[in-house]
């Protein structure tokens, strides 16, 4: 063996001792210790004031921002793994082999200081160990790539995890949410002319900005919460208080009641001809539901302010006439009420449109929330159906005259509508009909016809309308009927009993989708002489009237309630 060969040797041996040495005694962990505090660096957030180019901009419509696992997790995992790798590249490259040792070791300067070593076999030494430097900086480099490699897949496992257990809870967010509507038949429906579409959502508005959110619930944004534009939290789920927030539909930007989405919607429709008595027997129901609250587990409330200015006006029309305005406009807005007995509310949508809207085919079928009805509230005035008006005789026909009878009989009415109504909702058989007679003081003093009595169908087929009352048991799931006087319920003199009674057919109709107040309309007529507790609240003594219900009324006016006058408050 040559001196040359034992040299190569030696120095081969030498180079690669010193390079395990350095890269086990401190290259690797100077690699490691650096690309581990570069990644963790990615994850830091910076000072408030200034610009972070981690963080992407969102652009999208909704004023909220997304959730940090959905977006901005995967984005600092990036950064965290592009610092990691590009330090262990930079220590590498411009650090060992650059600074290092090309700089520094070939040169005979110190390795950490820079400084030129004094003497001649110093300089000569460090040029020596320089391949060793090299030989650990890639060994270092190596082995921390590999480390680095393992973390990173262990970290990317990880934040899956998270991704999967947000999502799960996102998921099971919106499934609970919407099970829980399901089972309790909640369905969302604008109450506004011109719009009435259902929607899934309502739009929600940030109490402290007013940004529109229409995706306020688990998702991308937040499993519970969403975070606004301006920085406020905000609930995404009915759970977590979402109620709370002022809502809005999605359709036509119109303001919500705040039960909209908790509690389960019924439509009513009041159908009936012009003049028929749907809007004095909509404020008798008003005055009835409010009486029995009085004196039952029944509780009634306005759902909104403006459904309270609305029963106000209607009140202050009949105290001061003691008759109500005709229905003007086109489709009407719904009048909300929260109608509850025990622990069961629902959201009353109460009807009331023009009675032209019900003339044809094509008036009746532009009424779109006849597509979400419930039931049908059918207001019927026997004084417009011709074969009524042939048996009176001269004297009953003035009488029926000062009634105003409606422009079209019950049949025609029935007829306009009915064909509509199953191809705009297609469950007309699946429905109930209440049936109400109005104008039972008029009937009264008619002596050309028998007085209205119970079954009232069997009175209506009496006097020539059989034909109405087979068509409604044909077409509807189930029907009922009363005879009301609309003008004895409402006003200053109204008369409690028949108060009561024109509130039946909408408790009728309500405990048809599961609230149980069904059994107020027994009570009634199970206990006839029943006494009815007096409003404590002071009211003028009521005058009998001409068209009242002769003793029997007369009697009931001695225990009359407050009228439909006086002004409500939105808990009665």
């Amino acid at each position: 063996m040559t001196d040359p060969e034992l040299i190569a040797r030696i120095l081969g041996a030498l180079t690669g001792v010193v390079g395990v040495a350095v890269c086990l005694g401190y290259g690797l962990w100077r690699f490691l210790a650096l690309a581990l505090s570069a990644a963790w660096a990615a994850f830091r957030t910076r000072p408030p004031g200034g610009a972070d180019p981690r963080i992407a901009p969102y652009t999208g419509p909704e004023p909220a921002r997304p959730a940090y696992w959905a977006g901005q997790m995967w984005l600092d995992a990036r950064f965290a793994g592009q610092a990691a790798a590009l330090t262990v590249w930079y220590l590498l490259t411009r650090h060992w082999l650059g600074l290092v040792v090309r700089r520094r070791l070939l040169r005979g300067r110190h390795g950490q200081t820079g400084e030129l070593v004094d003497n001649a076999f110093g300089r000569l030494l460090l040029r020596l160990l320089a391949p060793g430097t090299a030989l650990a900086a890639l060994l270092s480099a190596l082995l921390a790539s590999v480390l680095l490699a393992g973390v990173a897949s262990f970290f990317v496992v990880e934040i899956a995890l998270v991704a999967l257990a947000a999502l799960a809870a996102t998921l099971t967010g919106r499934a609970a949410e919407r099970l829980w509507k399901l089972a309790l038949g909640i369905r969302m429906k604008c109450p506004y002319p011109g719009c009435y579409r259902p929607f899934p959502l309502a739009v929600h508005l940030c109490p402290s900005c007013g940004a529109a959110h229409r995706e306020l619930r688990p998702g991308a944004f937040g499993a519970l919460r969403h975070v606004c534009r301006c920085g406020k939290a905000l609930p995404s789920t009915l759970m977590t208080g979402r109620r709370a927030l002022t809502a809005r539909c999605p359709h036509c930007d119109r303001g919500l009641p705040p039960s909209v989405g908790t509690t389960r919607v019924v439509h009513l429709p009041l159908i009936g001809g012009t003049s028929a008595g749907k809007t004095m027997l909509l404020a008798a129901v008003l005055d009835g539901l409010r009486s029995w609250s009085h004196d039952s587990r029944l509780t009634v409330e306005y759902a909104s302010p403006d459904d309270l200015r609305e029963a106000n006006a209607l009140g202050q029309q009949l105290n001061g006439t003691g008759w109500t305005l005709k229905t003007q406009g086109g489709q009407p807005r719904a009048l909300m009420l929260l109608v509850g007995h025990g622990r069961r509310r629902r959201l009353l949508y109460l009807y009331d449109p023009m009675g032209e809207s019900f003339r044809d085919a094509d008036t009746t079928r532009g009424q779109g929330y006849l597509a979400h009805a419930d039931g049908v509230l059918l207001v019927t005035d026997v004084l417009a159906a011709p074969v009524v008006r042939r048996a009176l005789r001269a004297d009953d026909t003035e009488r029926a005259e000062a009634a105003r009878p409606a422009d079209l009989g019950p049949v025609e009415t029935y007829a306009g509508f009915t064909g509509e109504l199953q191809g705009l909702g297609g469950r007309r058989g699946r429905l109930p009909v209440a049936t109400v007679v109005t104008k039972r003081d008029a009937l009264d003093r008619l002596d050309s016809l028998p007085r209205p009595a119970e079954p009232v169908e069997a009175w209506l087929a009496e006097i020539g309308l059989d034909e109405l009352v087979r068509a409604l048991g044909h077409d509807f799931a189930a029907a009922r009927y009363w005879v009301v006087s609309a003008r004895a319920a409402t006003g200053a003199g109204a008369l409690d009993s028949e108060r009561r009674r024109a509130a039946e057919p909408v408790l009728w109709l309500l405990s048809r989708t599961g609230l149980r107040v069904g059994g107020l309309a027994r009570d009634r007529r199970e206990r006839p002489g029943a006494p009815v507790r007096a409003d404590t609240r002071a009211h003028p003594v009521p005058r009998p009237r001409p068209d009242t219900e002769g003793a029997r009324e007369a009697r009931d006016a001695r225990d009359a309630q407050v009228g439909h006058g006086e002004e409500r408050s939105n808990t009665p």
